[in-house]
């Protein structure tokens, strides 16, 4: 995981903030989350999804990392 890697992934995301996303995340122990939101914000070392709750219409703010990303740990495809 280089430098240019991080860079690579910032500038993907930084492209497609306002777009909606179905977002595959590893939690650890066999959990898996499968949501679909919308990139809200991208920071230096973070980037932000709004989710919408189907059941009660709440919107969460879910953060990961650009390295998140790298390691597979977040798969993000866009909708």
């Amino acid at each position: 995981m280089s430098q240019t890697d991080i860079n690579r992934v910032k500038s993907s995301v930084g492209k497609n903030i306002g777009s909606k996303v179905k977002v595959r995340a590893n939690r650890g122990r066999h959990k898996i989350d499968i949501t679909e939101g919308i990139i809200c914000q991208a920071y230096p070392s973070i980037f932000l999804i709004q989710v919408e709750n189907k059941l009660d219409k709440t919107v969460h703010t879910i953060s990961f990392s650009y390295t998140d990303v790298l390691t597979k740990d977040v798969q993000m495809q866009l909708i």
